[in-house]
């Protein structure tokens, strides 16, 4: 109940903050994108729970001669760069800590495609709501492996408190400043995650199919959106996932 309240005083005073940053960045993404201005994608959330997540968007549309679309460092604009370096690109995540879906701090949301290839200890980290920023987040966002961040985010899920929470909003804040881990090594944001094999996260080399309004970026980890999403929710599909299906998955 604590965090809660914390959540939503904390978003409000943001939201009110930064409303005249938040009305400039969606109005330069018009008029260097276009639209849609925001970026919407069904994340999981607690309990692996799916919502829909907002943020801003930083990629433009461009698909390869084989229709595909180009790796990430190709479509994002400079514009769009410049907002993930300054985490700008995360402001309307706040609607999302007001709705309730998310949390001021807590792991990342990530892909919901990841369900199933989560270890048990893995899928700990959905405990939690996700949050805008991290345990992870503030110890090497996109610069360290996936078996590192998920090892951090299930420290944080043993270990949360308000007081904790503070200290990794304020230490966001000075990685924000020094924009420090927006990439992984060889990757414009973070390369995709294959699962766990003898108990060690594997990585893709290979850039994953992205929804046509693409870009993710968590202050996130910033991760990459896919195309199936986009069919899935206009199928229904995602609202009847069923999560208790990718925990015996897991199980097994």
């Amino acid at each position: 109940m604590l965090k809660r309240i914390f959540d939503i005083f904390g978003a409000c005073l943001a939201l009110v903050l930064f409303f005249p940053v938040i009305s400039f960045v969606a109005w330069k993404v018009a008029k260097t994108m276009g639209r849609p201005v925001f970026f919407r994608q069904v994340r999981p959330g607690q309990d692996g729970k799916p919502f829909e997540m907002i943020k801003f968007r930083t990629m433009r549309d461009a698909n390869g001669p084989d229709g595909k679309p180009l790796p990430d460092a190709d479509r994002i604009t400079p514009f769009g760069s410049f907002m993930r370096r300054a985490s700008l690109d995360e402001l309307p995540e706040f609607w999302n800590v007001l709705k309730g879906d998310m949390s001021l701090v807590g792991p990342r949301p990530l892909l919901i495609q990841y369900l199933p290839l989560y270890s048990k200890e893995q899928y700990r980290r959905h405990e939690m709501k996700p949050g805008i920023t991290g345990w992870a987040q503030i110890n090497g966002r996109n610069a360290i492996s996936w078996d590192e961040k998920f090892k951090l985010d299930v420290w944080y899920v043993n270990n949360q408190s308000v007081w904790l929470d503070m200290k990794i909003l304020s230490l966001t804040v000075k990685k924000v400043i020094l924009r420090e881990g927006i990439s992984s090594d060889d990757h414009a944001t973070m390369p995709f995650f294959e699962g766990t094999q003898t108990g060690t996260a594997t990585l893709s080399s290979q850039p994953v199919a992205r929804d046509k309004s693409n870009d993710i970026n968590p202050l996130t980890e910033k991760n990459v959106a896919d195309s199936s999403l986009d069919g899935h929710r206009k199928s229904g599909k995602v609202k009847g996932l069923n999560v208790k299906s990718c925990k015996k998955k897991i199980n097994h």
